[in-house]
């Protein structure tokens, strides 16, 4: 194991070197500039369209299988995850404050990514040989770029296949066990058997049981971690000044070592504010976009203003949520790291609470992660080998839960950091070269929209 361990330690810090940090945040500029910025001045009207997305619109139920709001829904269940409470504590105990700032950088760039995404995702979907709409990466990749590019989809969903057994499988059940054995004395094997019979009932019903129990889901336990964060930071008030001057002084300039933490500079704060944020909103690994090409919709960039949404709820409102607490609590000079970190933080503004608080949320978002990514890998074997294949599928995930509880953590979380990154590589590459798509169907999107609102004025 400690051999593997070291192998895979050197490919994550080739494959999230310089070069990916740069693919992730240049391809997520380009378009944002290419789309004028329009995923960030059009974000009241992204929340106008979820509102209004509970339902399909008239003549499109049967465009997809999920209303609007519950395709957003289910990219949100397999986007917040761990990496919104351990993930953002581990890049502050890595990077400092500081990498909070990148962080929120890569979450403004990467909405246009994750609109672009979701754009492409129903222009170029499919319906599989049991009528149900697919796409995402592979299949924008082979029906956009064409069959020369081919290869490219393919390996996109080999990553992708393989990828959510780590991201959103096994890292997520070893989190839910590791934290209520901490918290409740509840022994690993029995978290990841509960887990895995829970997991076994959802999946049965399909994706659209999957997006009916993320609709339920994802938005009360948003909102009540908000609201529990939002708590921590009045209390912790008179800290917020200081916090927010060492997010954006520790962004540009080395974090000294103070108490248990070890110090940090400048690059170490872009690389994890950045791999964490990625791995956090998923913004560029293609992920998200598998659920939107579910949407009941035949308009691509109205499901677009939709899909960006997740990146911002994701990262600007719950990580920098979970990341003040930290900053504001002190507790990121204390050694701790990890959801430890964070459970620490809420702990010492609410005693006795906290603690249970940050165990229950995390287990709540990690879940409904297992259930969000289980629908993503599937996809990916579909694309591979077929709707055949589903069964195999479903059974070796239910089979991986148990297993993720059990084993080491640092292993799983290095082994699930890299390949996310062969995952987004594909993907960015599609992005890029299809980018001139995208900008195209916006324009006329918005074009449309002012023709028709100038005409009933009229």
């Amino acid at each position: 194991m400690e051999t593997l361990s070291q192998i895979f330690g050197q490919i994550n810090s080739i494959v999230w070197g310089p070069l990916m940090l740069v693919m992730i945040l240049g391809v997520g500029l380009f378009l944002q500039i290419g789309l004028k910025l329009m995923p960030i001045l059009k974000l009241g009207t992204g929340f106008k369209l979820l509102l209004s997305g509970r339902k399909a619109k008239e003549g499109e139920a049967n465009d997809g299988e999920l209303p609007p709001f519950q395709a957003l829904m289910t990219a949100l269940a397999a986007t917040v995850g761990t990496g919104n409470i351990a993930g953002v504590a581990t890049a502050v105990f890595l990077g400092g404050p500081g990498a909070l700032f990148w962080m929120w950088c890569t979450a403004l760039v990467g909405m246009a990514t994750k609109f672009s995404e979701a754009v492409l995702a129903v222009k170029y979907r499919e319906v599989d040989a049991n009528g149900n709409h697919i796409g995402g990466p592979m299949y924008y990749i082979k029906n956009g770029l064409g069959k020369n590019w081919a290869w490219l989809g393919t390996l996109f969903a080999i990553f992708g296949a393989i990828a959510a057994f780590g991201i959103g499988n096994t890292v997520q059940s070893n989190s839910i066990a590791d934290v209520l054995q901490a918290n409740f004395a509840i022994p690993t094997w029995g978290t990841g058997l509960a887990l895995m019979v829970l997991t076994a009932a959802v999946l049965i019903g399909g994706v659209k049981r999957i997006g009916a129990v993320a609709g339920s889901l994802v938005p009360v336990m948003a909102i009540a971690y908000l609201i529990a964060g939002l708590i921590v930071l009045f209390i912790n008030a008179s800290e917020i000044p200081t916090a927010l001057s060492l997010v954006f002084t520790h962004a540009f300039s080395p974090a000294a070592a103070e108490g248990g933490f070890a110090g940090a500079a400048v690059w170490a704060a872009i690389r994890f504010g950045v791999a964490r944020g990625v791995f956090s909103n998923e913004a560029g690994l293609g992920s998200a976009p598998i659920a939107h090409a579910s949407a009941q919709t035949k308009e691509p960039v109205r499901q677009g203003l939709i899909a960006m949404l997740g990146t911002f709820i994701d990262t600007i409102i719950i990580c920098s949520i979970t990341g003040l607490v930290i900053i504001t609590s002190g507790a990121w000079t204390s050694g701790e790291s990890g959801a430890a970190l964070t459970s620490m933080a809420f702990a010492q503004a609410l005693p006795g609470v906290g603690n249970y608080l940050i165990a229950i949320s995390l287990s709540i978002f990690a879940f409904t992660t297992i259930l969000g990514w289980s629908f993503y890998g599937e996809r990916c074997m579909i694309y591979l080998a077929g709707t055949k294949s589903v069964p195999f599928y479903r059974a070796a995930w239910i089979i991986a839960v148990p297993l993720g509880a059990v084993v080491s953590l640092e292993f799983i979380w290095l082994v699930a950091d890299t390949l996310n990154a062969a995952m987004a590589l594909p993907n960015l590459i599609a992005l890029a070269m299809l980018s001139p798509v995208v900008f195209k169907l916006t324009k006329e999107y918005f074009e449309k929209n002012a023709k028709e609102a100038s005409a009933s004025k009229g």
